[in-house]
């Protein structure tokens, strides 16, 4: 709903003040008249155009081009009557206002071709109330034909802003949704299987310690070895749910090639700045699943990592020296492609795969994906 003040613009070069003088100044014309019939005349007008002005403000529908009309009319009006040219910088700024692509053209053309006829008419019916204020008039005219423009462009720019705003919002949510769906995942393949095979040796066991000691304490061991599997998978998964660091993913994949006997060769520096740690956190995730790639499936000696950071997106290329990966068996199973590449949607990201004398993965994240960061 308006308020009483929505009537005037917001435009910090626009103040309500200029715009209360807007308001006053009819009456200064209106009152140089001799007649008190014009002038009687020339307040009715005044009254109708705020009338008109402040109902084409509540209507939300086709009525709003009628009010804009008995506007220029008026404004013709007072024009030819009283000089005053002035009320088209009102109608001018509401113009600016429509959101209907074609309503704003059509009622822009018509004020502009009724504001010029009005006073180009002025200046051969009442030529003396015209020429002193010309250089006045000039500034009015280009007022009334660039503001509808400048607050058209604005709106525009403020409508799109606010859904790009939403779709960030909207992306944020999914990544939450999407995050939670794959801990469940991990949850049910970590705990799942194991949860299942220690309650089928508790039964074994349970049923053997009547007929078999020694069968019944090894099926003991075999759920203490379990459980204790299960612990360390259930640490490890909160481990990597923490927040991760780039430089600290580093040690880890020193460690990892170390213990492959592997030579590990780091280009750039780890410093993406600015980064979201959501970003970060999914860059890790990403170089850490292709290093351990290059030590399942690659069979070479040595590995390669870039860290790159153009002006649109952070880049991480992981290379290796070994038999290479056909293009139709990247995405085979256990090769961690798939999860790489399923993380990188979220952030709006893509992996290329270069197979030739070795593999080449390289990870590119656009930095334009930091502006979600109010929505995390």
């Amino acid at each position: 709903m308006h308020r009483w003040y929505s009537i005037f613009p917001k435009n910090p070069w626009l103040s309500i003040y200029t715009w209360i003088a807007f308001c006053l100044l009819p009456f200064f014309f209106i009152f140089k008249s001799s007649s008190p019939f014009e002038i009687l005349i020339g307040i009715s007008l005044l009254l109708l155009f705020f009338l008109s002005y402040r109902f084409s403000f509540k209507s939300k529908s086709g009525l709003v081009y009628m009010w804009l009309s008995f506007e220029m009319i008026i404004n013709i009006a007072m024009t030819l009557l009283f000089g005053f040219v002035y009320f088209a910088l009102f109608t001018a700024f509401f113009i600016g206002n429509i959101r209907s692509t074609t309503g704003f053209f059509i009622m822009y053309g018509m004020h502009i071709l009724t504001t010029l006829g009005a006073v180009l008419a002025g200046f051969f019916i009442k030529i003396d109330l015209l020429l002193p204020q010309v250089h006045f008039i000039l500034l009015c005219l280009i007022g009334t034909v660039l503001l509808p423009f400048h607050l058209y462009n604005r709106n525009k720019q403020e409508n799109l802003e606010g859904q790009l705003e939403v779709a960030n919002e909207r992306i944020s949510e999914l990544v939450v949704f999407e995050e939670r769906q794959r801990i469940a995942r991990d949850l049910h393949d970590t705990l799942g299987h194991k949860l299942s095979l220690i309650g089928l040796k508790s039964d074994l066991a349970a049923k053997l310690l009547t007929k078999d000691i020694e069968r019944a304490k090894g099926e003991l061991i075999d759920i203490r070895t379990t459980a204790s599997s299960a612990l360390k998978e259930v640490r490890e998964l909160v481990s990597d749910m923490r927040s991760k660091k780039l430089k600290n993913e580093i040690i880890r994949v020193q460690q990892i090639l170390k213990a492959a006997e592997m030579d590990l060769t780091i280009h750039g520096e780890p410093d993406f700045e600015p980064i979201s740690p959501l970003v970060e956190n999914i860059l890790c995730m990403c170089m850490k699943e292709a290093v351990t790639n290059v030590v399942k499936h690659s069979y070479g000696n040595s590995c390669t990592i870039l860290f790159k950071q153009t002006a649109n997106a952070f880049v991480i290329k992981v290379t290796d020296d070994g038999i290479g990966i056909p293009q139709m068996d990247a995405g085979m199973p256990g090769s961690g492609i798939d999860g790489i590449k399923e993380r990188l949607e979220f952030v709006n990201g893509h992996l290329k795969i270069e197979a030739n004398q070795g593999t080449a993965l390289t990870i590119t994240v656009p930095i334009i994906i930091k502006q979600i960061n109010r929505g995390e």
